[in-house]
């Protein structure tokens, strides 16, 4: 791989990653639900225009937006504003590797082999050491919101994998048309008509900012370049990047926000970690090894 092609690689990497820290500033200032409409509304508008409608049914467009879009990150967003610290949110999130192997096993009807057995189980040891350390900054309601994300994630990983190779900056844009009518309507019915139109004309620049990042780099930035990578490098070489991902998050908050790092949460990312890993990884780990000569 070419050194800017790893240096973008890294990028998205990293975007990925701090955008955990930027929606904890964006929580500050918008209600959960209206910062996921705004989300979604800079990742529509007016890139809707420029972008071409991916040849897939638009039901696949619809479950997206809503289980992505108005399920994982709604659900998200309300957890991260009191009830979950962004690092172990970024930690939390990517349960949604493990539901997405059962959703598959159950509609699917795909076989659970064993190197993701062991991988689920790394997961799930994982999972119980964050749910027996919950405090005041990470709560019992904040870990089952968030897993309820990652859930709503895998059903989306799922209708993707349904709607086969397309090309995803156009299909995450087009999806975002779905996301914004439940996302705004839940908003106006929790949050109020009248504290949103408050909030809205109080918000300051970096607020405002935070809500553009969240559409424009997190979602066309970052999507547009992993698609560009991939198209260029094989599967195998990028794919194993996005596991940085949660580090680059904990690591941002512990810098920029003085999240605290105690040993339970290092211990609940490598175990995480590790199991992402093993299901990611080993398959192409086990071709390599098939291929050496005897």
């Amino acid at each position: 791989m070419p050194l800017s092609h790893l240096l973008l690689t890294l990028a998205v990497v990293v975007v990925w990653g701090t955008n955990f820290v930027v929606i904890r500033y964006g929580l500050d200032a918008f209600p959960p639900l209206l910062f996921a409409t705004l989300r979604f509304a800079f990742s529509l508008l007016p890139w809707v225009l420029l972008v071409k409608r991916p040849a897939v049914p638009w039901r696949f467009l619809a479950g997206n937006g809503l289980f992505l879009g108005f399920g994982m990150f709604g659900l998200l967003f309300i957890a991260m504003r009191e009830d979950i610290t962004p690092g172990v949110a970024s930690i939390m999130v990517q349960t949604q590797a493990f539901f997405t192997i059962a959703l598959a096993m159950v509609f699917l009807r795909e076989r659970l082999r064993r190197y993701q057995g062991v991988g689920l189980a790394l997961c799930l040891a994982g999972l119980v050491v964050l749910f027996a350390n919950v405090d005041g900054s990470v709560t019992t309601r904040g870990l089952l919101l968030t897993l309820a994300g990652g859930l709503c994630w895998a059903v989306a990983n799922l209708i993707a994998k349904r709607a086969g190779r397309v090309d995803m900056l156009g299909f995450m844009v087009w999806s975002s048309l779905f996301a914004i009518p439940p996302l705004l309507a839940c908003s106006l019915w929790l949050e109020g008509a009248g504290a949103i139109g408050a909030t809205l004309a109080d918000a300051s620049w970096p607020a405002w900012a935070a809500a553009v990042w969240q559409g424009v780099a997190n979602t066309l930035f970052g999507y547009g370049a992993w698609n560009w990578l991939l198209a260029r490098h094989p599967t195998a070489v990028i794919a194993p990047f996005s596991l940085l991902v949660p580090v680059v998050a904990m690591l941002s908050s512990v810098i920029v926000l003085d999240e605290a790092l105690p040993l339970w949460k290092v211990q609940a990312m490598v175990l995480l970690m590790a199991g992402l890993a093993v299901i990611a990884l080993w398959p192409r780990l086990q071709a390599r090894l098939a291929r050496r000569p005897a």
